[in-house]
């Protein structure tokens, strides 16, 4: 399963930990870049996360919009893990 993670400068340990939920592709764009708004979201994804405390309204506007464009679950959560798992849990990770 991959995930594509929007915001955060760094992600530290989260990367580690959505490994550890069965994630097998991670991409994280920190969107703060005038230009990341214009990445797109890879074919491969399976779901969005945005980090909504790092991230302007501007460019979590542009990823909601792509990731429906795309049939893609988005999930949005505070940088903290405790808010990221809360928000991921009904994820079936195959």
């Amino acid at each position: 399963m991959s995930i594509v993670i929007v915001g955060g400068d760094h992600l530290g340990n989260i990367d580690k930990k959505l490994y550890r939920m069965g994630f097998q592709s991670i991409l994280h764009i920190k969107g703060r870049k005038v230009s990341d708004i214009k990445k797109f979201i890879p074919k491969q994804t399976n779901v969005v996360l945005v980090l909504t405390d790092y991230v302007n309204h501007n460019l979590a506007k542009k990823v909601k919009e792509r990731a429906k464009e795309n049939s893609l679950p988005i999930y949005f959560s505070k940088r903290a893990w405790s808010s990221i798992s809360t928000s991921l849990q009904d994820i079936k990770i195959s």
